[in-house]
């Protein structure tokens, strides 16, 4: 199960299930739309890389979704989400390469932080400015 910090409210009402037949069947079972997951990941992140978005070339599923990264350094990747997690299929957008055996990684911020130095002082210092606002509401 991947995990974001993507508040459920946050999510458009109109994902279209209720009215598509193939999905009636899975009514009350946990079936996911990996296009959904891969938004929630990139709305999470973006603020800390250079670009990031779901693919619109690659074939997204309901096990299996991708998306273009581009660090802060201008490296690109792509990335493949599955249940098993996140991990790199290539060194450029909306492309797979078979061979490239890379690790999963649990969270985008664990590949983010392994792929971009950038990426990691970005997140750190919105970490960081985020818990000084909580202070300051706390002593308010």
């Amino acid at each position: 199960r991947m995990e974001t910090d993507c508040n459920p409210m946050e999510l458009p009402n109109n994902t279209g299930f209720e009215e598509d037949s193939d999905y009636r069947d899975f009514e009350g079972t946990d079936v996911k739309d990996m296009r959904l997951e891969a938004e929630a990941v990139v709305n999470d992140v973006l603020f800390a890389v250079s670009n990031m978005f779901v693919s619109k070339t690659l074939p997204c599923a309901e096990d299996v979704a991708y998306i273009n990264v581009e660090t802060r350094e201008r490296n690109r990747y792509c990335l493949e989400l599955t249940e098993a997690g996140l991990r790199v299929v290539a060194y450029d957008f909306d492309q797979t390469d078979d061979r490239l055996q890379t690790p999963y990684h649990e969270t985008v911020y664990s590949l983010l932080d392994s792929l971009s130095p950038a990426y990691r002082q970005v997140f750190g210092n919105a970490l960081l400015q985020r818990l000084e606002a909580l202070k300051k509401e706390s002593q308010s």
